[in-house]
């Protein structure tokens, strides 16, 4: 079901709210024929009834049906009716009612379900201009919402209101330019004034309930993707190979959610941030990802804390990029962690360091990794993965790793560093089982012997402790430039041989 429903939500992108542009002539019978065409290349099976009426072609009662890869089900996504009609300049009217359902339903073996979602509009029509091998859609609501229906499982019984959602996108407006070429391509760009989201939930077995609620402001969006032809059954691990390949960015402002849980237990999140990025990739190249937000506030109240927390965030950020098809050559891939300026309130701080004697500036904590190694799976063969997690596959070969920025920052101690390793994965004896690493890193550590001397007045560490900290400080650092600031040069041979400054520690 998640599979159908992720590939069907690409589809109905295309379906429901597309885009225009060029200037050629284009008829209705084309705008559908290429429809079908799209989706019948993706996967689906399509049938609808098919009316002309002047220059209106009316197709009702459309399902779209997939065989779901991996189990023995389909699925099928349906709606009543989509009018195309023929403006006399060329272009395209593609309309659809101001409310109306789609239903998305499948059978897994003996089981099925059966999803409504409800979609209204103010009726502004989609306007398609081009030809057939390139044809442009142009799209503006001033609103549209998704309303979830009915949901019904096999020898499930789920009460009406046992979970509720509305969606709504507010000044909409969207365009995509249409390839039709070997290989079909999507430019589109969208950008919505708002999009709020209002969701709840009622167990009908128990007292727990819940509500999530928010909205963000001001989406701006652009992508491009490619979408090979003429495969028979074209599931993901297919179509990359064939040579899909998809990439999007994405902006936002202001945006705040409200998160409510009752119950045996309790929990409360209220959230705000001033904006933040998106941005994702796949295709042959691997699979990546980079999401930032800015000026990050939270509010928590939990039954499992004793009092509410109020926390801030000047920068959070996850970046990701890695292979995801089996190579015989090397193949990049990277990680970045971001938590900038991380603030706790003075209660928490109180709890700890109720003197002061701590500094109380904001935690950050930035790590950025790059490498290269050698996948020897196909990370979308379920087969595969399943064999590894049996224990049975090697996933892969970890060959060199650059650590190109690390920084923790935190009660008034800074630690910078950043290394180059490679690794010899036929020596897997030296390091007890890793593959032996050979190269260096150069570290920095600020203000830890004012840290330490904190901690021992505040009865945390004692003067012995603290005594065998800098002993081993001084066994692996220098002193720098700064104050209080010591310096490390480690290095790691193939031999498992430890360097310290050119000092043999292991």
């Amino acid at each position: 079901m998640s599979v159908f429903l992720a590939r069907s939500t690409s589809a109905a992108a295309v379906l429901v709210i597309s885009a225009q542009g060029a200037f050629a002539d284009v008829s209705a019978q084309d705008v559908w024929s290429d429809w079908k065409a799209y989706m019948t290349g993706t996967g689906y099976t399509i049938d609808g009834t098919e009316a002309m009426s002047g220059s209106t072609l009316t197709v009702s009662d459309i399902s779209m049906n997939m065989q779901l890869p991996e189990q023995d089900g389909t699925a099928q996504f349906s709606m009543p009716e989509i009018q195309f009609t023929e403006n006399g300049d060329g272009t395209v009217n593609v309309t659809l009612p101001k409310e109306f359902p789609m239903t998305i339903s499948g059978t897994d073996g003996d089981d099925q379900f059966s999803i409504e979602v409800i979609y209204a509009h103010d009726g502004a029509p989609m306007v398609v201009s081009g030809d057939t091998s390139a044809m442009t859609y142009d799209y503006a609501s001033t609103m549209a919402t998704m309303t979830l229906g009915k949901i019904d499982a096999t020898g499930e019984d789920i009460p009406a209101d046992a979970i509720k959602l509305v969606v709504e996108m507010k000044d909409m407006a969207s365009k995509t330019v249409m390839q039709i070429a070997d290989q079909r391509s999507y430019d589109q760009s969208v950008t919505l004034g708002q999009l709020s989201y209002d969701i709840s939930f009622n167990d009908p077995d128990s007292d727990d309930s819940g509500s999530f609620k928010g909205a963000v402001n001001q989406l701006n969006f652009t992508g491009r993707s490619v979408i090979p032809d003429g495969l028979e059954a074209p599931f993901l691990p297919d179509m990359i190979k064939a040579g899909m390949e998809g990439d999007f960015s994405a902006t936002f402002g202001e945006g705040n959610s409200d998160i409510s849980i009752a119950g045996s237990d309790s929990f409360n999140l209220q959230s705000s941030s001033t904006g933040g990025s998106l941005s994702a990739a796949i295709g042959q190249a691997g699979l990546s990802y980079d999401i930032r937000q800015e000026g990050l506030s939270l509010n928590v109240a939990s039954s499992d804390i004793p009092f509410p927390l109020a926390l801030t965030m000047a920068e959070i950020g996850f970046k990701l990029a890695m292979p995801i098809a089996a190579s015989d050559a090397e193949q990049d891939f990277g990680l970045g962690i971001t938590l900038r300026d991380f603030a706790v309130p003075d209660m928490l701080w109180g709890m700890v360091d109720p003197a002061g004697a701590l500094p109380h500036d904001p935690a950050t904590v930035v790590l950025q990794l790059a490498g290269k190694g050698k996948l020897l799976l196909d990370v979308f063969d379920p087969e595969a993965m399943e064999s590894m997690e049996r224990g049975q596959e090697t996933p892969g070969e970890l060959n060199a790793i650059s650590i190109k920025e690390l920084l923790v920052s935190a009660a008034g101690a800074k630690l910078t560093g950043t290394g180059d390793f490679t690794f010899n994965n036929e020596d897997l004896v030296t390091y007890d089982g890793m593959p032996a690493p050979d190269g260096v890193a150069n570290i920095q550590l600020e203000g830890a012997n004012g840290l330490i001397d904190s901690l021992i007045q505040m009865g945390l560490v004692s003067d012995s402790d603290a005594m065998g900290a800098r002993m081993m400080m001084g066994m692996f650092g220098v002193p720098g430039e700064g104050e209080d600031t010591l310096t490390s040069e480690i290095k790691v041979s193939e031999d498992g041989q430890i360097h310290a400054n050119g000092q043999r520690i292991k």
